[in-house]
């Protein structure tokens, strides 16, 4: 490695490392016995680092119902839902939004900002998928990269190759965090048992729609049946100090009803099962909304 090289890295790191203490630093969660609401930065199961409690999803049936916004609509939903706490960003290479992440976030202070991509597949050069992670996003280092969409058992074997890598970007500090999001229930034991993973990305909700099963794609899908094996796993994470975020609360926009919505995020929130959450917003409506669901069931 050049004596380049190393003080790049260096840099890098001790930058992520600035950038956490400050996220740290500016959370007020708990503080003077404030009630809990969804602005709070809260702990990421055991990592060390702080999450806003909201993340804003840009994955909607793989990103189409964000790329549908215009330019200039999406950025406005970003700073609309930065100014109201909503500061973990949620994306990835298949949703093919790092570039509409990276326009956005134009002007928003860095440090403020929990940012998460995912790795799918097994790249050739996975460092090299990384740096153009962050040339895509705008960004010296990534707070959480997670191997994404896995669901064989032995997933942690198969991609070996991108655990190491990131491993090693993460001694870097060129990221800070590491995990897996799960699509079938048998990849999900996994997951809640490997020590490797830092953070867990999962389907979760009390009507059970869209949730991890057992051999998904074969005719099958999930029903409130599936949720008590999706949740003894998250309890295995929990035990185990994994960081857990939830997705799919609101079944992909697949709940049309307010009451089916609300009944999901206090379900969330007042099962205790999840950190933070991802919801993939379209209207500053869904934003205000969502906000007003967490805080009450936060206050419940």
């Amino acid at each position: 490695m050049s004596p380049k090289e190393l003080t790049r890295r260096q840099f890098i790191k001790k930058t992520a490392v600035a950038s956490g203490a400050a996220i740290l630093a500016s959370s007020t969660s708990g503080m003077s016995g404030t009630s809990p609401s969804a602005s709070d930065l809260v702990p990421l199961g055991g990592t060390g680092l702080k999450i806003p409690r909201i993340g804003f999803g840009t994955g909607t049936m793989g990103g189409t119902v964000q790329r549908k916004l215009s330019t200039k609509e999406f950025n406005y939903l970003m700073h609309y839902a930065f100014e109201k706490g909503i500061r973990y960003i949620d994306t990835a290479e298949n949703y093919q939004t790092h570039s509409w992440v990276h326009d956005a976030i134009k002007g928003l202070a860095r440090e403020k900002l929990f940012i998460l991509t995912k790795m799918p597949r097994i790249p050739d050069n996975p460092a090299e998928t990384l740096d153009r992670y962050r040339k895509e996003l705008g960004v010296e280092y990534l707070d959480t990269v997670l191997v994404h969409a896995v669901g064989t058992p032995n997933w942690d074997e198969e991609r070996k190759k991108v655990l190491d890598a990131l491993s090693l970007a993460k001694s870097q500090g060129i990221i800070r965090s590491h995990g897996v999001s799960c699509h079938s229930l048998t990849a999900l034991r996994t997951a809640a048992q490997l020590d490797w993973v830092d953070v867990n990305l999962v389907r979760i909700n009390p009507q059970g729609v869209i949730m991890d099963i057992l051999n998904p794609g074969r005719g099958k899908s999930s029903d409130e049946s599936s949720i008590p094996d999706v949740v003894e796993q998250l309890k295995i994470m929990r035990a185990n100090k994994h960081g857990i975020i939830g997705m799919k609360i609101f079944g992909e926009n697949g709940f049309q009803s307010f009451e089916d919505r609300e009944k999901s995020m206090n379900y969330a929130w007042q099962s205790g099962l999840v950190d933070a959450m991802t919801i993939g917003f379209k209207t500053r409506e869904e934003i205000d909304e969502t906000i007003m669901l967490a805080n009450r069931a936060l206050s419940g």
